[in-house]
């Protein structure tokens, strides 16, 4: 591909990658509430669920460790198609072994699994994408994400929870989604070689930014892992449960592009207070709201689930601009480690305190968690001066489940002078 093509002839490369991937978020949607609830309805224990749920964040951060390695091994076709059949088979476990300790090893594995098959996905979508026309890319594939991710929750109403015919959908999803994927392989360019950044040097560097990853990391692994849990725990339906967490989605699709100008344009450590302080408060409203079914209601989720979700970018974005171009590559490990980190913890926590507390401590604990970094940000604003605007490297929305072209993207805006 030539760096004359124009945004249409890139289209009509990439979007056989665009419909693969919005089918494995189809699937990712689905099966990350339908696991949820079918273990609710299995009467599993709060603090039993957590443990199942965070082992999918697990299996997601030891993946995104292993995979550099296994394509170093065999080569990025054979890595993507391994995982996928292996996600493919993990799912319908689910149904045939309904138990906590098959659950937790079956949730591991496909994240394992997952993390593979989005990596070197991402890696094809950068491929095909010239630099001029990377960022419009980043944005069809943030579309593409959330509109899966999010639809992938209203797949819940298909079918009834208790029957198989749910997990054999997910199967049905991922084994559709690898055919595109796999016809539409080109060789990788080679490896820059970029220098690793380590977590003393990130912290040193942008201290509110690696806390706003790890904090990040909690949310996401709250909101995902245990977010249709409380649903049920508070008595909506499945179908309202589906809503619930599609509106938590939704919300961050919306949000993430104009807080992203925001932070452009402003001291990024105050859009950061700001936000984080707002979803705090925001959590405490949501709290309240027992029912999805008034427009308000839905407003209230969308906002919390939006002001949440973006602190991810925020923070990517603020450490972004203490680090130069080429350091931005080697500091994406670091920041999914700690990313990876939060996200297992967040579902261990929420699910014991369900079982202590109530549902009410899903709320809480995000609450308390977002207006914790909030004052962090406001402590950090006294230790050192803000970056002048045009210093500050340009805000990148980065999808859920991975960096890899949102990197590109960042590092591509600050190489050219940010």
């Amino acid at each position: 591909m030539t760096t004359g093509q124009t945004s249409g002839q890139t289209l009509v490369g990439i979007w056989p990658l665009l419909f693969g991937i919005a089918l494995l978020m189809l699937a990712n949607g689905l099966q990350g509430s339908l696991i949820g609830v079918r273990a609710a309805a299995e009467g599993f224990d709060p603090t039993v669920t957590g443990l199942v749920m965070a082992a999918f964040f697990a299996g997601l951060l030891a993946g995104s460790l292993w995979t550099p390695r296994g394509v170093r091994a065999v080569g990025h076709v054979r890595v993507f198609a391994a995982m996928a059949a292996i996600s493919s088979v993990t799912i319908l476990v689910h149904a045939v072994f309904v138990t906590p300790t098959a659950w937790g090893a079956m949730r591991f594995l496909t994240g394992f699994c997952y993390a593979g098959v989005f990596v070197v996905a991402e890696s094809w979508l950068n491929a095909r994408a010239p630099q001029r026309t990377r960022g419009g890319v980043l944005a069809l594939y943030m579309g593409v994400t959330f509109g899966g991710m999010g639809l992938g929750q209203l797949l819940l109403n298909l079918a009834e929870i208790g029957e198989a015919d749910l997990f054999i959908l997910v199967s049905v999803l991922i084994s559709l989604a690898v055919v595109p994927l796999l016809l539409s392989a080109v060789p990788l360019p080679a490896s820059t070689g970029a220098r690793a950044v380590s977590l003393r040097r990130l912290a040193a560097a942008s201290p509110l930014g690696v806390a706003g990853v790890f904090v990040a990391g909690l949310a996401n692994g709250t909101i995902f892992g245990m977010g249709a849990v409380y649903a049920r725990s508070i008595g909506l339906t499945v179908a309202d449960t589906a809503l619930f967490m599609a509106l938590l989605i939704a919300g961050a699709a919306v949000l993430q592009w104009p807080i992203g100008r925001l932070s452009d344009r402003f001291d990024r450590r105050r859009v950061i207070t700001v936000v984080t302080a707002a979803a705090g408060l925001a959590a405490l409203l949501a709290m309240q709201v027992r029912t999805v079914d008034t427009p308000l209601a839905m407003a209230i989720v969308a906002l919390f689930g939006g002001l949440s979700l973006s602190v991810h970018s925020l923070s990517l974005a603020y450490t972004n601009d203490y680090l130069s171009a080429d350091e931005m590559v080697g500091a994406s490990g670091g920041l999914v480690l700690l990313l990876g980190i939060g996200s297992v913890i967040g579902p261990v926590i929420v699910g014991t305190l369900l079982a202590q507390v109530g549902p009410a401590a899903f709320h809480l604990w995000l609450a308390a968690s977002h207006l914790a970094l909030a004052l962090f940000a406001l402590w950090r604003m006294t230790r050192r001066a803000a970056l002048p605007g045009d210093a500050q490297a340009p805000y990148v929305p980065t999808p859920l489940q991975g960096t890899e072209i949102a990197t590109a993207v960042a590092e591509d805006a600050v190489a050219d002078g940010r």
